[in-house]
Protein backbone atom coordinates (compact mmCIF):
# COMPACT_ATOMS: atom_id res chain seq x y z
CA UNK A 1 0.00 0.00 0.00
CA UNK A 2 1.05 3.59 -0.88
CA UNK A 3 -1.08 6.52 0.32
CA UNK A 4 -0.50 9.81 -0.57
CA UNK A 5 -1.40 12.35 2.87
CA UNK A 6 -0.03 15.92 1.66
CA UNK A 7 2.33 17.33 -0.98
CA UNK A 8 3.69 21.01 -0.96
CA UNK A 9 4.50 22.52 -4.24
CA UNK A 10 7.09 25.39 -4.13
CA UNK A 11 5.92 29.20 -4.03
CA UNK A 12 8.74 31.74 -4.69
CA UNK A 13 7.23 33.51 -0.94
CA UNK A 14 8.42 30.65 0.73
CA UNK A 15 11.80 31.64 0.37
CA UNK A 16 13.46 34.33 2.80
CA UNK A 17 14.71 37.88 1.54
CA UNK A 18 17.98 37.58 0.34
CA UNK A 19 20.32 39.32 -2.35
CA UNK A 20 21.86 35.94 -3.61
CA UNK A 21 20.66 32.92 -4.26
CA UNK A 22 21.21 31.03 -1.35
CA UNK A 23 18.57 29.63 -0.63
CA UNK A 24 17.60 26.48 -2.82
CA UNK A 25 13.44 26.23 -4.10
CA UNK A 26 11.95 22.72 -2.51
CA UNK A 27 9.22 21.02 -3.20
CA UNK A 28 8.08 18.11 -0.25
CA UNK A 29 5.98 15.83 -0.30
CA UNK A 30 4.61 13.11 2.75
CA UNK A 31 2.87 10.02 2.05
CA UNK A 32 2.68 6.07 3.46
CA UNK A 33 4.19 2.91 2.56
CA UNK A 34 4.30 -0.71 3.58
CA UNK A 35 5.34 -1.97 0.81
CA UNK A 36 8.98 -3.34 2.11
CA UNK A 37 10.49 -6.67 3.15
CA UNK A 38 9.17 -6.34 6.82
CA UNK A 39 6.01 -5.04 5.51
CA UNK A 40 6.16 -2.32 8.50
CA UNK A 41 4.24 0.90 7.57
CA UNK A 42 6.95 4.15 7.22
CA UNK A 43 5.85 7.65 6.39
CA UNK A 44 8.39 8.72 3.22
CA UNK A 45 9.02 11.87 3.24
CA UNK A 46 9.84 13.74 -0.27
CA UNK A 47 12.45 16.77 -0.53
CA UNK A 48 12.99 17.45 -4.04
CA UNK A 49 14.75 20.90 -5.67
CA UNK A 50 12.36 22.65 -8.21
CA UNK A 51 13.11 21.51 -11.61
CA UNK A 52 15.33 18.37 -10.26
CA UNK A 53 12.57 15.70 -9.59
CA UNK A 54 13.39 12.66 -9.17
CA UNK A 55 16.86 13.85 -7.47
CA UNK A 56 15.43 14.49 -5.01
CA UNK A 57 16.02 13.14 -0.69
CA UNK A 58 13.50 10.09 0.33
CA UNK A 59 13.55 9.13 3.74
CA UNK A 60 11.35 6.03 4.73
CA UNK A 61 10.78 6.95 8.64
CA UNK A 62 9.85 4.15 10.72
CA UNK A 63 7.06 5.52 13.23
CA UNK A 64 9.66 6.03 15.85
CA UNK A 65 11.48 8.19 13.89
CA UNK A 66 8.80 9.89 12.41
CA UNK A 67 8.14 11.09 15.64
CA UNK A 68 10.90 12.14 16.51
CA UNK A 69 10.71 14.46 13.27
CA UNK A 70 7.55 15.84 14.41
CA UNK A 71 8.63 16.52 18.46
CA UNK A 72 11.56 18.17 16.30
CA UNK A 73 9.46 19.76 13.98
CA UNK A 74 6.80 21.11 16.79
CA UNK A 75 9.97 22.60 19.36
CA UNK A 76 11.43 24.54 16.86
CA UNK A 77 7.75 25.76 16.26
CA UNK A 78 7.71 26.48 19.80
CA UNK A 79 11.55 28.10 19.77
CA UNK A 80 9.98 30.74 17.55
CA UNK A 81 6.87 31.28 19.50
CA UNK A 82 4.54 29.88 17.26
CA UNK A 83 1.67 27.27 19.00
CA UNK A 84 1.58 23.84 18.51
CA UNK A 85 -1.71 21.92 17.35
CA UNK A 86 -1.15 17.78 18.44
Amino acid sequence: MRRSIDDYPFDPADLPPSDDDEFSPVSWAVAIADDYEDAIPRVVLTVEEVGQAGYGLVAHLPPNLARRLRAAIGDALKEIGESVTP
